[in-house]
């Protein structure tokens, strides 16, 4: 009886030790062997699609929940409620309108021009149904840009929403010479060559197209084309397939989502978060997605308490402009529980989370057409993702070496990649495989070719260049520092835009701050710009900046100039436009908005005059 009790003693002892030993050493063993889990089982179900002939798509799983709660809320718009079956039938209506008035058919490519409302989703689903891909437009692009999607996806019809009909008014006659059909979201129209599609659903049938027009036999078959920003030149055509929609619908499910849940959409439909992961997640769920045209920071919280909101996407400053709105005691009575979406900054996601409630934040790390996808399911504040031993047996990603001054991987003497150690800034690559393939750009196999890197560590490997420089720390968590091209080099040392941003950021009259770096004449590199917003109440302060500056930024690092704008210039999902920034400098007599520069001597940012810019220009003023 005695041993027995002294072995039970030892066994307990040893698994207290081992529990111990565990939370010291692998603190997130569980948590990421739980989350993987979920991943490696959906990937499983995947992979069993492609080995057999029954695939499973997007709109096969819309189907399904349509069959299992057709009257269950799928889409509220603008107080109206539209349930799972009202989209079903009326996307049937314009998938017969489609095949009997637009003589459309399976393969063909169909552009979507569109803002955020329902008839978004009910014309993607009718396309779908007919078997047509869809090419999602940019309803920001005008023009040259407009023509050139349309080229570079092959699409010879485009059905465009009621509210975007006269910003074709300066190519409807190239778009006429092209013989692409137009189609309006509207009862009649004023131009002769675009067609009305509501008159025509109303005697349309609301039985469903043969199934046969949209089976899918392969998972790698194009669906849409989702389009870059293109924000230094013209937009790209990303190939989506059903495999990239079907990994993006399960994002929300992976975080722990559930059907009970109700999903706040802001972002443009035409980018792939809002419309692979918020409708295709929630579709997954069989949850109910609430749709707003246009991201307003003066009614998200009203809006999410009136509907109940659990779940809302962010992508770039969202979060931010939600912070700079004036506080109230309602700020932390809501019901959302979990934000989704990239781009969060550590200060902001401190300052919100203080201020809303500790709402989850799940970041999530991939462009639109890239192979690799980091998902932060910890939460830990300012990390893009997460990575493990588990994870890099699925998914080969590599960080390596990159020169900043010649803008290009450095490499060892056989010519192959150098890997960087942990804790050290390198450019991510993703390995293209059977696993994690890289589709590219429609149209143009240069582009698609342009964003790989072959024989990087071997002869005949072949990675996705991200473009992202990127840090993971010694316990796994990955870290974003800039995109290739915003680090800049001054005085011999890399000066990372998104690192002095943040510390930036923590200065009380800032509201909203843009890094970039500027050419300086007589100067190796390229020296530190700020534009700044200041936040309204306040007044830039130059001498609080300065010190601010100083204790807590390196000199090589610390902006030489001050740029002040009331407004900033940013792309449709809200990140930051740098271009234009740094082609116009600081130069006073070419720049309109205020201008300082850093002086020591007065130890402030003071006003730059045309005197201080040409005294920086002869190389009289130290910089």
């Amino acid at each position: 009886m005695t041993l027995c009790l002294g072995c039970l003693s030892v066994l307990v002892g040893l698994v207290l030790s081992l529990y111990v030993l565990q939370k010291l050493c692998f603190p997130y063993f569980w948590r990421d062997l739980l989350f993987l889990q979920k991943v490696f089982r959906y990937g499983v179900k995947l992979e069993v699609f492609k080995l057999t002939s029954s695939v499973r798509t997007v709109l096969d799983r819309f189907l399904q929940q349509v069959q299992r709660i057709p009257d269950k809320p799928f889409v509220i718009y603008d107080g109206n409620v539209h349930t799972y079956r009202d989209i079903d039938r009326r996307s049937n209506r314009l998938a017969n309108v489609f095949l009997e008035k637009a003589n459309l058919r399976k393969g063909d490519c169909v552009a979507l021009l569109m803002s955020n409302e329902p008839d978004f989703l009910c014309v993607w689903f009718g396309l779908a149904k007919v078997g047509c891909s869809v090419a999602f437009l940019n309803t920001n692009i005008k023009s040259k840009s407009l023509l050139h999607c349309f080229n570079s996806c092959g699409a010879k019809t485009l059905i465009v929403g009621s509210d975007l009909v006269e910003d074709l008014d300066g190519i409807l006659n190239s778009l006429v010479q092209d013989n692409i059909q137009v189609w309006a979201m509207r009862s009649r129209t004023k131009h002769t060559d675009v067609h009305s599609l509501l008159d025509k659903l109303e005697s349309a049938s609301e039985k469903p197209v043969p199934a046969a027009l949209h089976a899918a036999t392969s998972l790698k078959t194009p669906t849409l084309y989702i389009f870059t920003s293109g924000t230094t030149g013209l937009p790209k055509a990303a190939v989506i397939t059903h495999l990239q929609s079907l990994k993006a619908a399960a994002g929300f499910w992976a975080f722990g989502a559930t059907e009970d849940d109700v999903i706040y959409v802001t972002l443009p439909l035409y980018h792939s978060a809002a419309s692979l992961i918020g409708v295709g997640g929630t579709i997954e769920l069989g949850a109910t997605l609430v749709l707003k045209k246009k991201f307003s920071a003066s009614q998200f919280w009203n809006d999410c308490r009136k509907h109940d909101i659990t779940i809302f996407q962010y992508i770039g400053e969202l979060c931010r402009y939600l912070c700079n709105q004036t506080k109230t005691e309602l700020d932390k009575v809501h019901k959302v529980r979990m934000g989704v979406g990239n781009g969060l900054h550590q200060d902001v996601w401190q300052e919100f989370q203080s201020r809303f409630g500790k709402i989850k934040m799940c970041e999530v790390y991939g462009s639109t057409e890239g192979n690799l996808c980091f998902m932060n399911h910890i939460g830990k504040i300012g990390s893009v993702g997460r990575s493990n031993f588990f994870y890099r047996l699925l998914f080969k990603y590599d960080l390596v070496k990159y020169d900043i001054v010649k803008d290009e991987p450095m490499k060892d003497q056989y010519g192959f990649c150098q890997r960087v150690d942990k804790g050290e800034t390198g450019l991510l690559l993703s390995k293209v495989s059977a696993i994690s393939p890289f589709f590219g750009y429609a149209g143009s196999k240069e582009l698609t070719e342009k964003k790989l890197m072959r024989n990087v560590f071997v002869k005949g490997d072949a990675y996705f260049n991200t473009g992202d420089l990127m840090v993971e720390d010694h316990e796994g968590f990955i870290f974003f520092r800039d995109r290739v091209g915003d680090t800049f080099r001054w005085k011999g040392e890399n000066v990372a835009t998104t690192e002095v941003t943040e510390i930036l950021g923590l200065v009380d009259f800032i509201q909203e701050v843009n890094v970039y770096g500027v050419q300086v004449p007589g100067h190796e590199g390229r020296g530190g710009m700020a534009s700044i917003i200041v936040r309204p109440g306040f007044i830039f302060d130059g001498k609080k900046l300065f010190e601010h500056a100083v204790r807590d930024l390196p000199g090589y690092a610390r902006p030489l100039f001050i740029r002040l704008q009331e407004v900033m210039e940013t792309t449709s999902t809200f990140k930051q436009q740098k271009f234009h920034l740094v082609q116009s400098g600081f130069n006073p007599s070419k720049v309109s908005d205020p201008l300082y520069v850093l002086d020591y001597k007065e130890k402030s940012y003071i006003p730059l005059t045309d005197m201080i810019y040409q005294s920086i220009s002869a190389g009289e003023h130290k910089l």
